[in-house]
């Protein structure tokens, strides 16, 4: 278990981290929790986590994603609120990447 293991680095050395994740993975279980569209790219399956408070209760869920809902959320991760065309191109390229890796 990997909990935010890519805290204080981003870019090539978050793609790096993903990569090393996923070579773990080939022998044994990984879960990894992150906030890097980099490593998150690299999963086979992505889970996502929501909090949500109601009448000062909160509720947390865990969603297995889709193919395509990877996709959204990976694009969610690189751009934040706005997700455009080039934003989903993008986080494909990287999911195409990461699995050819």
């Amino acid at each position: 278990i990997f909990d935010e293991v890519d805290t204080g680095i981003g870019g090539a050395v978050s793609a790096m981290v993903g990569k090393k994740l996923k070579r773990v993975s080939c022998n044994q279980q990984v879960l990894c929790i992150t906030h890097h569209p980099q490593v998150a790219a690299f999963a086979d399956h992505h889970f996502k986590v929501n909090k949500t408070t109601e009448s000062g209760r909160t509720r947390t869920t865990v969603d297995l994603l889709s193919v395509e809902e990877r996709v959204l959320e990976v694009a969610r991760m690189l751009s934040g609120a706005k997700i455009t065309e080039k934003t989903l191109e993008h986080a494909r390229e990287m999911m195409d990447d990461a699995c050819c890796d």
